[in-house]
């Protein structure tokens, strides 16, 4: 499905019906050969604006999967760059494309650094998580980063009702919701619980400054609205 290289129906359907950590394990080998991958024009912008904002000296990958966000780190980040996922599918997959990078299986809700990074990213993850988990989430970011670090992610601008994709990841969530409600593990996925000011929100309670930025490089949407914007969040420095 999704290409000659990319996993078949059947394959797919065994990863919905499996817990998320499982059903990525199962996915791994095939991932980047599907569209749940952040396109590579998304992370071609998003390093294009934070090149203006570094260089920065050790960078964190949250919810790294098969390491794309490694592409961004490693010309931005002049110290260590590190991943961070809890399959250890998806982490096999990227200590293989990136051997010089450093790889930690751990839940995202309960990251294991402390003042370690200036530069923390992450990529297509926010939707493996429901909105009460988001605090713990970005609390653990907020630990992460040393004084004065950021954490930045691109966020989808809200489709409009005409358009086909919006109606798509409508469809998409109502059938996780069901499908989550009928079966267990759950299998948390969903594209519209991350809306930006809920988001930003968020972040504000777990200590950030935020401020967002249009990613004009991927142009703009019919009505003149980017596509995508890139959240800021700042870690606010020591007090001299």
């Amino acid at each position: 499905m999704f290409s000659p290289q990319g996993p078949s129906v059947r394959e797919l359907c065994v990863q919905a019906l499996c817990s998320v950590e499982h059903g990525y394990d199962l996915l791994a080998p095939k991932f980047d050969h599907t569209p749940f991958r952040t396109p590579q024009d998304v992370l071609d912008a998003t390093a294009q604006a934070l090149s203006q904002l570094g260089p920065f000296g050790d960078g964190l990958d949250v919810c790294c999967g098969t390491g794309a966000g490694m592409k961004v780190l490693r010309p931005l980040c002049q110290g260590h760059i590190t991943g961070v996922d809890f399959s250890a599918g998806m982490l096999a997959q990227a200590r293989s494309a990136y051997p010089d990078a450093t790889w930690v299986q751990a839940d995202a809700r309960a990251l294991p650094f402390a003042g370690q990074f200036d530069l923390a990213v992450t990529f297509g993850a926010l939707g493996h998580f429901l909105p009460a988990e988001r605090p713990a989430l970005f609390e653990g970011v907020h630990r992460a980063l040393r004084p004065g670090g950021l954490f930045a992610f691109p966020v989808g601008t809200r489709r409009p009702r005409t358009s086909v994709s919006y109606w798509a990841t409508l469809g998409f969530d109502v059938a996780m919701r069901v499908r989550n409600a009928v079966w267990r593990p759950p299998f948390v996925m969903y594209y519209r619980t991350s809306r930006a000011a809920a988001v930003c929100a968020d972040l504000m309670a777990a200590g950030f400054t935020t401020t967002t930025l249009a990613l004009t490089a991927l142009g703009p949407r019919r009505d003149g609205s980017p596509r995508c914007r890139l959240i800021l969040a700042h870690k606010p420095a020591d007090p001299r």
